[in-house]
């Protein structure tokens, strides 16, 4: 029994010691106490082991184009070299990277810098202008690849990092926070579905990543919103998960194939839907029906409402887009409608989609 009371002695005796240390250490040292305070909760104290990882396979793209202009009324047209620049990601070790359409479009040259320093041309082996992305494919061995994240996890509020070229100058970090998911109707691109982030996302971070604390990729930086010199902290980034599925389709085909019906249409109010005995937000009107489409030829109509497209409920005319372009050509689409207050069922047969908008 005393060898017990000796040693829990011995543990309360530790446990003064320790606490009158660290009594001592704040009082000396006050500054240490943020630090602690921060290491306590689940939120790093830094980032940059995230940007560590994630860093080096970010690059740096110079672009030239050769632009059309005339001196003069009377002077015939000439060309002068336009010089842009912007960012990229290597997602591949064996050398593919992602960057903006928007970056490299009808460039007349296209330059890659490394991170660590190395220039060289790349080879273009595919653009998708649809969802403004380009895959690029450089020869130096093996590379520092990225890795990827789920846009589809994300949460408003999630810490995010933006990592790019802005203005020229190189590996510049920001950081910030999902402001949205989802975002759409903002005529950026045909297929929109951006995460929306407040990370300061300049001219030249286009194609740079957006990642997550873990170093992961979630996004590639697009655009900001300006709509007058005193907006900021709005800007946009396409989904990994979208990234993913437009780079394998070029790595395959050399272009992204996506299913086609040949429709265009509109959003409904909320008095509309109530007209039309529709309880829940779902439902788009078809406004145009191409001839000879696979719409026409599946019986769909201007004016018929389409309320679920192969058993998902269509809330908007961006949700319909994406679900149609996410079908292959062949692929049978079983639609619910409602046309002059009665609901009907029919199906179409996708085809392939054109460049060209729905």
């Amino acid at each position: 029994m005393s060898g017990l009371k000796s040693a829990l002695l011995f543990v309360l005796q530790s446990i003064v010691a320790g606490l009158a240390v660290a009594f001592v250490v704040v009082l000396i040292r006050p500054d240490l106490l943020p630090a602690l305070a921060v290491t306590g909760t689940n939120a790093p104290a830094s980032y940059a082991d995230a940007v560590d990882l994630s860093a080096p396979a970010v690059a740096n793209v110079y672009v030239k184009r050769l632009v059309e202009y005339s001196p003069g009324p009377n002077e015939r047209t000439r060309f002068r070299v336009e010089t842009s620049f912007g960012s990229a990601v290597v997602i591949d070790p064996e050398g593919y990277i992602v960057t903006n359409y928007h970056v490299v479009g009808d460039a007349a040259e296209i330059q890659v810098q490394m991170s660590d320093g190395r220039i060289v041309i790349p080879d273009l082996v595919g653009v998708d202008a649809e969802t403004d992305l380009a895959l690029l494919k450089v020869n130096l061995g093996t590379l520092p690849a990225i890795r990827f994240g789920s846009s589809g996890h994300l949460r408003i509020g999630d810490v995010v990092l933006a990592i790019g070229n802005p203005y020229g100058l190189t590996k510049s970090v920001t950081q910030g926070i999902v402001s949205a998911t989802g975002r759409g109707l903002l005529n950026l691109a045909t297929f929109e579905n951006f995460i929306q982030t407040d990370a300061a996302i300049n001219a030249g971070n286009s194609g740079g990543a957006l990642i997550n604390v873990n170093g992961e990729l979630v996004g590639i930086n697009t655009a900001v919103l300006v709509q007058d010199p005193g907006t900021e902290g709005i800007g946009f980034a396409i989904p990994v998960d979208m990234v993913r599925g437009v780079v394998d389709e070029i790595k395959l085909h050399g272009r992204v194939i996506r299913g086609y019906m040949g429709f265009q249409s509109e959003e409904l109010s909320s008095a509309e839907r109530a007209a039309l005995g529709i309880e829940r937000n779902v439902g788009i009107r078809l406004s145009h029906v191409y001839v000879d489409s696979p719409a026409a030829k599946g019986g769909l109509k201007a004016g018929d409402v389409i309320i679920e497209i192969d058993g998902d409920a269509i809330y908007s005319q961006r949700q319909a887009r994406l679900k149609v372009a996410g079908t292959d050509p062949g692929d049978e689409i079983n639609l619910i409608g409602i046309r002059n207050g009665t609901q009907f069922e029919t199906s179409v047969i996708a085809a392939e989609r054109s460049s060209s908008p729905d």
